[in-house]
């Protein structure tokens, strides 16, 4: 069968990766095209554009890039119709995503969503357009299928979180040869997560390194994403300082790591599940700020607090975004007996987000529920 896959940025080129291995398992004569990025690209198929051209973060830069984005969506259309797919796939993304589907349901070409984009965080009004354009919703967070089912009588399938299956199937590692290889000390390694896109990175990376000074038994690591060349970073970073760098290894270096920074989003969820202590970071442009917070009504920011329902892992926001508070927070999460309680809550975490095996799942249910058509 034909799967047309749509992701727009590294999360969902990592989670469309694993559910195009789990695919090509699946139906042996899957044929595959795909907007995602590296990962994707190496899993099998056809890469129609990548990620970093997608990527626009925050409502000012929408508005900045609209004519961009519209070219996008008029390809995607076009690119869709020559393919003549049997599904198409959707993974989070869903301002450009949803727009897809609402076109593709008239055409009679199955739309199924793998990852919900998150209207219970804001746009809950979006039910309306899941309900009429979306055929089937596979969902990863455990709090979403009753969001679902039972606030809104759409019936989903719960997956469990693939997060899981990427950190639990790693190759074997070894700390001293990474180590080596990247040309960094003995010293334990505090991580810097800065996120993906440009935009963020440039609102998160200085004010997450104006604590090194403070932390000098502590080397400091740059998590690079892979759609960002070095050139990029070398802005932000002090040369006289205990500053490295390391590009698209970013799982490595939460396996090293003894507490992080991270950037809020995906990223928060993964250095929990590396059991690495945490302090959740989170700027935007005042303008973006403005409009977010009037609009989103959730209690917390970060991925680990929404699904334990409560203030596990400290999240500086804004205004509070400070190296005042960075450094305080940091020093918390390097005291023993803090760590410790930390780490028994990250446990509890995964718990809630399932077992094994989400991936495989999906990939099941999206070739049966095609084989009953």
């Amino acid at each position: 069968m034909k799967y047309y896959i749509i992701a727009g940025e590294a999360s969902g080129d990592l989670h469309g990766s694993n559910l195009m291995k789990a695919l090509h398992q699946e139906d042996s004569a899957a044929e595959i095209r795909f907007w995602g990025g590296d990962l994707m690209q190496k899993a099998g198929g056809t890469l129609v554009k990548h990620y970093r051209d997608l990527a626009f973060m925050g409502f000012a830069e929408v508005v900045f890039n609209l004519k961009t984005i519209l070219n996008n969506i008029d390809f995607c259309k076009k690119d869709i119709l020559t393919f003549q797919p049997d599904v198409l796939i959707f993974i989070d993304y869903p301002g450009f995503n949803m727009r897809i589907a609402k076109w593709a349901k008239p055409l009679q070409i199955k739309t199924f969503y793998y990852i919900s984009p998150q209207i219970w965080a804001w746009k809950e009004n979006r039910i309306t357009a899941i309900k009429s354009d979306v055929d089937k919703m596979f969902v990863i967070l455990p709090f979403e299928k009753d969001f679902y089912e039972k606030k809104h009588h759409y019936p989903v399938e719960f997956v469990g979180h693939p997060l899981i299956d990427a950190i639990h199937n790693r190759p074997d590692f070894d700390i001293a040869t990474f180590k080596k290889s990247h040309n960094l000390s003995e010293k334990p390694i505090i991580a810097i997560l800065p996120g993906s896109r440009k935009q963020e990175i440039t609102k998160m990376l200085e004010v997450m390194l104006s604590v090194v000074g403070d932390f000098k038994d502590y080397q400091f690591v740059i998590a690079g994403a892979p759609s960002q060349d070095f050139e990029f970073y070398q802005q932000f970073i002090d040369q006289s300082q205990n500053i490295a760098f390391v590009s698209n290894e970013t799982y490595n270096l939460l396996q090293c790591a003894t507490a992080a920074l991270v950037t809020s989003g995906t990223a928060t969820l993964e250095t929990a599940l590396f059991k690495v202590p945490e302090v959740v970071c989170y700027k935007a442009n005042w303008f973006s700020y403005q409009i977010a917070k009037r609009i989103i009504t959730l209690k917390y920011i970060s991925l680990v607090n929404l699904i334990m329902d409560k203030m596990v892992v400290t999240e500086l926001i804004q205004g509070d975004c400070s190296y005042k508070r960075i450094k305080e927070e940091l020093q918390k999460i390097l005291n023993p007996d803090y760590r410790k309680k930390l780490l028994h809550q990250y446990d509890e975490l995964e718990t809630k987000l399932g077992g094994l095996g989400a991936s495989q799942k999906t990939a099941q249910l999206i070739v049966s529920a095609l084989k009953k058509n």
